[in-house]
């Protein structure tokens, strides 16, 4: 079996506003937004750029974010997968 990497939804498929510390991301497939905070919009950041493991992603973001363990990554990871901004994919 692959590795599990993580790709953001298209970014023809968002639209982001920032309002003070909270993010509304408009997602265009579902018609629904989502208000969040730091760090889900860098996380989504990061995986428009390249889809990344979870391991990868925490490294790329450690230097600003103090996520701790990889499980506090993983349960933002599924959060963002729930509301349909993330998907996993195995490669």
């Amino acid at each position: 079996m692959g590795a599990v990497v993580y790709r953001a939804a298209p970014p023809d498929a968002l639209v982001s506003i920032t309002l003070d510390i909270l993010t509304a991301i408009f997602h265009r497939p579902s018609g629904t937004t989502h208000l969040v905070i730091a760090p889900a919009p860098e996380i989504l950041a990061a995986l428009a750029e390249a889809p990344l493991s979870a391991d990868a992603l925490l490294a790329r973001l450690a230097a600003d974010y103090d996520l701790g363990e990889i499980d506090a990554l993983s349960e933002r990871l599924a959060e963002l997968i729930d509301a349909g901004l993330v998907e996993a994919v195995t490669r």
